[in-house]
């Protein structure tokens, strides 16, 4: 067993959201420089950007887990990872196929911006990204486990677009292990409020939009090998 020092939610230029800063070299680029071992960039609604990301993680010598943050037709966030791109890929095609086809209007949302293996700008995603799609929470798990992947509701203690803030509750039949918690110091009040937490593997990740919020090493993730398969059995796992 090793230890990865991580942040497993970080958003790309493909997110509307996202500082135009961020592109995958640049995003792999800080990881590095921070120290860190292994990162996810996890798009609204998209993994587009994974290739670009796990090939400059190649040649920085990170390991990068292609990922997505889906929006679920409750307005629910949920970090989605996979053991490989393909496996990604197959995902991001059928939630973008699930997607509300609403034209993003850049001048407001701002841009969704692909990105290639040199780093360069090759295209843009019409549909806006942030939406919900078709999806619902109870269905999530069992679908992203089709693809061979994980997922954990994502930043559970923040007052929008969390499990607790949209639905006040954890559904009784979920199977998630792990649960990702952007502030830990309100952990002690989550779980005696959801006693379902004391069973789950607890990650915190920077949600970052801007280069300089993505984490420095701090947490770390035990895994039995450093690969993308890797950290997603451990958070299938959980505690």
């Amino acid at each position: 067993m090793i230890s990865l020092s991580y942040d497993l939610h970080i958003h790309s230029c493909l997110s509307p959201c996202g500082d135009d800063d961020m592109t995958p070299a640049n995003i792999v680029g800080m990881a590095a420089l921070l120290g860190l071992e292994a990162v996810a960039v996890t798009d609204h609604n998209s993994c587009k950007n994974c290739p670009a990301v796990l090939a400059a993680a190649q040649e920085y010598g990170i390991l990068a887990i292609p990922g997505m943050e889906i929006n679920t037709s409750e307005e629910i966030h949920a970090v989605c990872l996979f053991p490989d791109l393909e496996a990604a890929m197959s995902f991001d095609a059928y939630v973008y196929d699930r997607l509300m086809p609403f034209p993003n209007n850049e001048e407001i949302f701002g841009h969704q911006l692909l990105y290639d293996s040199e780093d360069h700008i090759c295209g843009t995603i019409p549909n806006l990204l942030i939406n919900a799609t078709e999806i619902s929470f109870d269905d999530l798990w069992p679908l992203v486990r089709s693809y061979d992947g994980v997922m954990f509701p994502a930043h559970v203690d923040k007052s929008a677009n969390s499990l607790m803030a949209n639905l006040g509750f954890i559904p009784p039949d979920s199977q998630f292990k792990t649960a990702e918690v952007k502030d830990l110091k309100k952990l002690h009040g989550l779980k005696k409020a959801h006693p379902y937490l004391e069973k789950c593997r607890i990650i915190s990740d920077s949600d970052a939009h801007y280069l300089e919020h993505i984490h420095e090493p701090g947490l770390t993730l035990p895994v039995e090998e450093k690969s993308a398969r890797g950290v997603v059995e451990a958070l299938l796992r959980g505690l």
